[in-house]
């Protein structure tokens, strides 16, 4: 997503997409997510995947956009800290 001439993308924490986008229109809290935290280690063809103990919860947020009526609505889906999705609404207003 552009903001002005800056780029978010997935994978972008909330701070930064705060500071080049600045505050969002609108946010709202869809839930939350359990996800067990994974590593790998060791090296092909002897890697490794191992899952932690303990399942951890993401919350999940979907922050708007609105600039104008002449530009379309973007909803940024966050789980946890990171820019998971970025969607295309209608027009804005």
């Amino acid at each position: 997503m552009r903001c002005g001439s800056r780029l978010v993308s997935a994978g972008d924490g909330k701070d930064k997409v705060r500071t080049l986008c600045g505050e969002p229109t609108d946010i709202s809290l869809r839930g939350v997510i359990r996800r067990s935290p994974s590593y790998r280690y060791g090296s092909w063809p002897y890697e490794r995947d191992h899952f932690g103990p303990e399942w951890e919860d993401l919350p999940v947020e979907i922050w708007t956009y609105n600039q104008g009526s002449h530009k379309l609505l973007r909803k940024l889906r966050f789980v946890g800290d990171r820019l998971e999705d970025i969607e295309t609404a209608g027009y804005g207003y």
